[in-house]
């Protein structure tokens, strides 16, 4: 009783504070800011789905109806599954407007319990509030992806994440040297550091050519964030993010990262699939591993002709005492 109380209270909360939030971000969310917010609403989701399966009559007091248990667990059911597809996707725009529709449900359902006599009016119309709030908070987080969706066009934008058994120091520290790129993201060749801010990239494309524009170092958060993207000229305009967060338990570091090919508004250019030369996504997933077994063991796992390897004669604990 006490976890599914607490857990109405904090709907009221997000409701309260939902028209507050929408005003503040007037002027628009960034992808991340986006992202997160659809990831917490998706966790959200599937708690509060949980709660409504495993203690449908709690529920049904703290909203002040009665008689209507069933209902209350096909409500919970719905939101457990917008929850896993929020999580599952990584453009989760549709599953936050199907949230959006699963909002004016539960809005019409306690409409019209308001109309029975069994009703508790005072905790039914709070949880109206409440529930009109996180409306209000998840239509917010669907206008900003799909806002998103349309400035990208003509972009190909990958994302994707990864605990790492690493401190989110160790992690950025190897990172933010742009040389080491190339010990796990197979499609480079070199990166080379031309002044403070700038480098020039090399990548490998298929049947031996090589591809090579200059970058620029964009944001430098220490331990944090790093951003960059090409510089105009590019055969390939490109960009790409990573941030460092301390994984829940001491468990190391959450990694994001983001790239994106292309230009917004443009086709994609015909350089492009000759970089990549496979799926974007699975590539950047790819890499994202091998980053991962580089800093939790020194070393690369190959199973291209052979069962192990390093990618070359040094282990993370030499690049972190440079």
């Amino acid at each position: 009783m006490a976890t599914q109380q607490a857990l109405w209270e904090k709907v009221g909360r997000i409701g309260q504070r939902a028209g507050t939030s929408a005003r503040s971000r007037a002027g628009g969310m960034n992808d991340y800011q986006s992202d997160g917010m659809a990831r917490g609403l998706g966790w959200f989701s599937i708690g509060l789905g949980l709660a409504e399966v495993a203690a449908p009559r709690s529920i049904e007091r703290m909203v002040g109806v009665r008689g209507r248990k069933g209902t209350v667990r096909a409500l919970g059911m719905r939101e457990i599954t917008h929850g896993v597809g929020i999580l599952g996707r990584t453009n989760p725009t549709g599953w936050l407007w199907s949230r959006v529709g699963g909002d004016i449900i539960d809005l019409a359902f306690l409409g019209s319990a308001l109309k029975s006599n069994r009703t508790n009016r005072a905790r039914t119309i709070a949880a109206i509030g409440a529930v009109a709030g996180v409306t209000v908070l998840d239509t917010k987080c669907a206008l900003g992806l799909s806002e998103s969706a349309k400035s990208r066009a003509g972009v190909v934008l990958v994302r994707t994440s990864m605990i790492v058994n690493r401190s989110r120091e160790d992690c950025y520290r190897f990172w933010r040297n742009f040389e080491n790129l190339p010990r796990f993201m197979n499609h480079l060749e070199s990166v080379r550091i031309t002044g403070e801010r700038r480098s020039h990239w090399v990548a490998r494309a298929p049947g031996g050519g090589r591809i090579e524009w200059d970058g620029e170092l964009v944001e430098d958060r220490a331990n944090e964030k790093i951003s960059w993207h090409s510089l105009p000229g590019a055969e390939v305009s490109n960009s790409g993010s990573v941030h460092f967060d301390d994984a829940p338990g001491g468990r190391g570091a959450i990694i994001r990262v983001q790239f994106s090919y292309g230009d917004a508004g443009t086709k994609i250019a015909a350089g492009f699939a000759k970089l990549l030369g496979r799926d974007p996504q699975q590539m950047v997933e790819k890499d994202l591993r091998r980053f991962k077994q580089v800093m939790e063991t020194g070393e690369v796992v190959r199973t291209e002709g052979q069962p192990a390897g390093r990618s070359r004669g040094t282990t993370w604990l030499d690049d972190l005492a440079r």
